[in-house]
């Protein structure tokens, strides 16, 4: 596949600066690593032909010599083509966005065809651009730092995820620091994140399999790790999809891995081979399918809410340990069950890992991808949830309730009194407050509200971070990305989203 990326320095450089000095200067010493990363990492987009590979033929990068030639040789070295774009105004605007533009259009018309245009910008100007080359069916891959419009957004086949960008293609680890673990008890620490929660399967396999004199069958140990492990979700298996996944990432150099019947774990040294096992004549993997979709309506049926897929994939490894080893060979649980037939349930994967649910028995409010919520800590405001929910489909405002956003900025504000404020450790710092308060709010949902701040330009740590200055600013960021959609604000939607946030009027 034949791809041309097109860098607007200025705007990715100061949306990371924002964020943090540092990530913002390895972006700007360091393009050959992430264009490594782009290269031979990057997920292609939609409809591009199997087995293909990304060719970056072309690579420009629009920069103001003013302020950023300290990096030219950077992005030199890297094989980029500078372009020069100084500033022509006195509030320091450059001419980048036509330069690329016309570059772009130009690339279009080619005769070299370029199969997918890579653009890295925050600037909705560019919007229409991307419909162009959607017209023209070439595929457009974006990254966008910052809070891109929805239109932005819809208009991109692949938007690179900042927070990936950022670990993967920069190589900054988010992994939580984590303690030496005791060989003699199991580390279930609540609200572990992937790396804990995959250090705490590991000590259970390894301990499991060395006590076992015979080889274990994964559905057991999957079950095991489950009950013991705080935290694991069996429908991500700490971000490897799968329970076998996540095994085979490990290097078990000294334990063997079977698949069949199920599959089994063991130690070739001390265990016999598992014998191959025989097919169970009398329970075929049609009919184990269909008792799986028996399970997902009764659990459905016994819930007065939808039921969190989280759950469901717990259940189903208990009961179904052969299939959900590897989710049948689709290797996600998403993927497995979006294989069945489950009608008339539903699944929507909008939120927190996702949910399925009755449409007859689990009407949503107002919208019909209005997420699971508990109405107790909207204060049964049905209104609130409505206008919040409308907010957060056009915007990705993380839809938490008034009381729990009230405990983030209150633990932002407790947190910065004793530490200094550090993005990563500052988000970490508060998520694991908010869970221990039994506040509902994950990582994503913290480092939102911190990067909505430090974006409106909020400077931590000059005595303006109590949390009715945090609240306020981040209504007023809510109605800023309201304005940017073009979404109404009346008087009904304005008194809503301070009532979100708890501002007094």
């Amino acid at each position: 596949m034949k791809s041309a990326l097109f860098v607007d320095f200025d705007n990715v450089y100061s949306g990371l600066r924002k964020l943090d000095q540092t990530v913002a200067d390895r972006f700007a010493r360091q393009p050959l690593a992430w264009i490594t990363w782009i290269v031979q990492c990057l997920e292609l987009p939609e409809h591009v032909p199997l087995d293909s590979k990304r060719r970056v033929l072309v690579r420009r990068c629009y920069l103001n010599p003013q302020a950023y030639q300290r990096f030219r040789p950077s992005f030199n070295l890297a094989g980029f083509e500078i372009i020069d774009c100084p500033a022509l105004t006195s509030e320091g605007k450059t001419s980048t966005d036509i330069h690329m533009v016309l570059d772009i259009i130009d690339l279009l018309q080619h005769e070299t065809r370029y199969d997918e245009f890579i653009v890295f910008s925050a600037d909705a100007d560019f919007t229409p651009v991307l419909r162009k080359l959607r017209r023209w069916d070439r595929r457009t891959t974006v990254l966008a730092i910052g809070f891109p419009s929805a239109a932005y957004r819809a208009s991109a086949d692949l938007l690179i995820d900042q927070d990936d960008f950022i670990r993967k293609a920069l190589g900054f680890k988010d992994d939580d620091d984590t303690l030496p673990l005791e060989t003699s008890e199991l580390a279930t620490p609540i609200g572990s994140d992937t790396e804990f929660l995959a250090r705490a399967c590991r000590d259970i396999v390894e301990q499991t399999v060395d006590e076992s004199t015979v080889a274990v069958p994964l559905a057991k140990l999957a079950a095991k790790v489950l009950a013991n492990v705080k935290g694991m979700d069996a429908s991500t298996w700490a971000g490897h999809g799968s329970f076998r996944e996540l095994l085979e990432s490990w290097n078990l150099a000294s334990l063997r891995i079977t698949s069949d019947g199920g599959g089994t774990i063991y130690d070739p040294q001390r265990h016999s081979v598992p014998s191959r096992a025989q097919p169970d004549s009398s329970t075929s993997i049609d009919d184990e399918l269909k008792q799986v979709v028996k399970v997902v309506h009764q659990e459905v049926a016994n819930s007065s809410q939808p039921v969190p897929c989280s759950r469901l994939a717990s259940v189903l490894t208990r009961q179904f340990g052969s299939l959900a080893a590897d989710w049948n060979g689709q290797g996600t649980f998403r993927k497995f069950v979006e294989t069945l037939n489950v009608a008339p349930l539903r699944f929507d994967w909008s939120f927190s890992g996702g949910s399925v649910r009755d449409p007859a028995r689990h009407p949503h409010v107002g919208l019909e991808r209005t997420p699971n919520v508990d109405m107790s800590k909207w204060d049964g405001d049905a209104a609130l949830l409505q206008i919040a929910t409308q907010i957060h489909e056009v915007s990705s405002v993380p839809l938490l309730s008034p009381t729990d956003y009230q405990l983030v900025f209150t633990f932002i504000a407790k947190d910065l009194k004793d530490h200094q404020f550090d993005l990563k450790e500052t988000g970490k710092r508060v998520r694991d407050a908010l869970r221990d308060a039994g506040g509902v709010g994950s990582r994503l949902d913290v480092n939102w509200v911190l990067r909505g701040l430090l974006m409106r330009g909020h400077e931590f740590g000059k005595n303006e971070d109590t949390a009715e200055s945090l609240s306020r600013k981040t209504a007023n960021n809510v109605r800023s990305l309201c304005l940017r959609e073009q979404m109404l604000l009346d008087r009904a939607t304005d008194t809503a989203i301070l009532r979100w946030f708890g501002v007094s009027e």
